[in-house]
């Protein structure tokens, strides 16, 4: 397994559990999705800015790896978050253009953009608290969807205690069977 061939399944994984997290959360009020509900980010809305605003700042970062990525370089006009529990948007239906938005960037540099060898160079950045850190690429790409996938699975739960069933959250589910890969 290659490194792209890994990060455009996991591309297509963000979009479907995003997709399917998003119309659970469209059947709820504003209520219901800004109530405090005892979670590390209180709320729905407020685990759901949490994840955007990490995609944000770990897009703008790895915008800056290579000129070629410029469906990342366009996400420049965005605000910038500067701390990770702030609630960039209120409201649920402003919250959900910019998801989308951000999930077709990542679609469309992870499969337009991105070469393998990428993945092997580090990336030199600086947290939100100013130190500056060097690791490599791959590591920090698979650091972008495990910190989606992680707060997903806290946003499940709450969707959950609400009776809204999100639907089939496994990740098997996007990796292709080798029988039909291959062609057998």
């Amino acid at each position: 397994m290659n490194y792209l061939s890994h990060f455009k399944l996991m591309a297509q994984y963000n979009l479907r559990m995003n997709t399917q997290l998003n119309e659970a959360t469209s059947m709820l009020s504003h209520e219901q999705i800004t109530s405090d509900r005892g979670a590390f980010f209180d709320s729905i809305l407020g685990t759901l800015n949490h994840i955007l605003i990490g995609d944000m700042i770990w897009l703008l970062r790895f915008a800056q790896h290579s000129k070629r990525y410029q469906s990342l370089a366009d996400l420049n006009d965005l605000p910038v978050p500067t701390d990770l529990d702030v609630i960039l948007y209120k409201d649920f239906e402003l919250y959900l253009p910019v998801r989308n938005r951000i999930d077709n960037a990542i679609l469309c540099w992870i499969n337009n953009e991105v070469d393998e060898s990428d993945f092997h160079e580090t990336l030199v950045y600086s947290d939100t608290k100013g130190h500056t850190s060097e690791r490599e690429f791959s590591e920090l790409v698979a650091h972008l969807f495990n910190h989606q996938t992680h707060h997903r699975g806290q946003l499940s739960t709450l969707l959950s205690q609400l009776g809204i069933d999100i639907g089939i959250t496994d990740f098997l589910i996007d990796i292709p069977d080798a029988q039909f890969k291959s062609g057998s």
